[in-house]
């Protein structure tokens, strides 16, 4: 049996979402979610079949399978020890060109600590490039949001490190000459081959390290942000040269030169290969082109697309694409998105909440605008459990992934669905998500109100999922939303291997 109940605060009265059936026959709520043979509220393309109505029922199973648990920690594991092995082997590579004499010598020391940062950075710097290269089958395994949080967590060091190789070898270097620090770093510039080009890379590298700060960050457009992070293939590439033409572990050691060129040669080739072949591949056999535009809800659109080949497109439910709308002012950039729904061929759907300057804009798009797509992405899949039953959360914009999750699950999983909103608007899909809880004989819950008035906490979760360790969780919404949800599944003592998130930021 399936039930879907609202909580609100004390003494609100019900608004006409209060009316209609409910996933078990009772009365329900009706939003403003798809319904069958609904007219789109926005533009519609004329098609021969009505897209805006393609989901709103029936049964579809992805034909993606991603990596299970077992396989992702195993994944994880490997990928550290072979992360630990390299940077183990370039530590060695600069102790094994220390010799005493030089250590002896005036500036010896802080030479062979700023080559020693030097290599470590460099090399830390080419794990992340390596990170965001969206390698497939470690994707699969990790999932990109987890390698985004690896490379942010990274990122420090290699910023750090180089800064400090700069720092040192300035010092050690003038010592060596017996003359002052700014002095020596004229005498770069003037003298050193490729030493400009390096201190140009290392400023730019400096300032994205700036704007990466939490705090500045929040500030930026994200559009202006991912303009600005462009720019470290740039420095990277500036600084590689001198690197090789100074570096002490290099001078006089071709094979070193050859092996650690091969080393970025080839993160150079699959940064291309995945980041712009794959897409490119990708995008002509699908042809997407928009053929609706629909107001699911003020502030909220969906997006629906026709294409070709659909069913050769590995996606599950939960994933997201990188979109790219070949449309003035949008074309030059790609943005992440969830699927709100399965593939059902030649259709693809995505929604999105208008929070900055290219999601206001997708709610302007015209039907027949071409798009290019990256993706899929994402372990925020069925195939993650632990466990065959789970309990879904999500806030706000949120619903759109675990809406797609939902259709993926088998009809046996009765779910327990908790939906988090501030007003009954933002309950978005909702009659849809009813829907799929209802074939999946599961409960579906909505927390309408602020968060002072309706609060999801320990009390209010054992009463809404009191068989919680018997299953794994699956959380979606902004940061704020996925951190409070995550420490109170982990208090209430479900293990984190059970938890699977992802949260929509910047």
């Amino acid at each position: 049996m399936s039930e879907t109940t609202t909580s609100r605060p004390a003494g609100q009265r019900p608004g006409s979402a209060a009316r209609g059936r409910s996933a078990s026959g009772q009365p329900r709520p009706q939003g403003r979610g798809t319904r069958a043979g609904a007219e789109p509220l926005a533009r519609r393309a004329e098609a021969p079949v009505d897209p805006a109505g393609t989901w709103s029922s029936g049964h579809r199973e992805s034909r993606a399978r991603g990596s299970s648990a077992r396989s992702t920690a195993f994944a994880r594991r490997a990928f550290g020890a072979i992360v630990l092995a390299g940077l183990g082997a370039t530590i060695g590579l600069a102790v094994s060109n220390a010799t005493a004499g030089g250590l002896a010598l005036p500036g010896g020391p802080a030479m062979f600590a700023g080559n020693l940062a030097a290599l470590a950075g460099t090399y830390l710097a080419m794990v992340m490039v390596l990170l965001m290269s969206r390698i497939p089958f470690v994707e699969r395994a990790v999932g990109l949001d987890g390698l985004v949080r690896w490379h942010r967590r990274l990122s420090p060091w290699p910023l750090s490190l180089i800064a400090l190789h700069a720092v040192l070898t300035t010092i050690g270097y003038a010592q060596a000459a017996k003359s002052g620090v700014w002095k020596q770093l004229g005498a770069f510039v003037d003298t050193y081959p490729d030493m400009l080009a390096a201190i140009v890379g290392f400023g730019i590298m400096m300032a994205i390290g700036v704007v990466s700060i939490r705090a500045i960050r929040a500030r930026l457009r994200r559009e202006t942000w991912w303009a600005i992070h462009l720019y470290m293939y740039l420095a990277l590439a500036l600084s590689f040269a001198h690197q090789i033409v100074l570096g002490p572990a290099f001078v006089g050691h071709p094979l070193t030169v050859a092996v650690w060129s091969l080393a970025w040669a080839s993160t150079a080739g699959l940064v291309i290969a995945y980041r712009v072949g794959l897409p490119i591949v990708r995008t002509l056999r699908h042809r997407l082109r928009v053929v609706a535009v629909r107001e699911e809800a003020p502030g909220v659109t969906s997006v629906v697309l026709e294409g070709r080949r659909l069913e050769r497109l590995q996606v599950a439910g939960g994933q997201f694409f990188a979109w790219r709308f070949l449309a003035k002012g949008m074309w030059w950039q790609a943005h992440p998105y969830s699927m709100s729904a399965l593939p059902s061929p030649p259709y693809l759907r995505l929604t999105v909440k208008q929070v900055g300057d290219h999601s206001s804009a997708v709610g302007r798009l015209r039907p027949g605008t071409r798009v290019a797509i990256e993706g899929p992405y994402g372990r925020f899949t069925r195939d993650s459990r632990v466990r065959d039953q789970v309990a879904l959360f999500a806030g706000g914009i949120g619903v759109t992934a675990l809406r797609a999750l939902l259709e993926d699950l088998p009809g046996s999983s009765r779910p327990v669905v908790v939906v988090r909103a501030s007003t009954e608007e933002e309950l978005v899909l909702r009659e849809e998500l009813a829907e799929l809880v209802r074939e999946r004989r599961g409960q579906l819950h909505e927390l309408v109100g602020s968060r002072s008035e309706v609060r999801l906490d320990r009390q209010l979760l054992r009463r809404l999922v009191p068989d919680l360790r018997k299953r794994d969780a699956f959380v979606c919404g902004p940061e704020s939303f996925v951190e409070h949800t995550v420490a109170l599944l982990r208090a209430a003592g479900l293990e984190p291997s059970r938890i699977h998130h992802e949260a929509f930021s910047l």
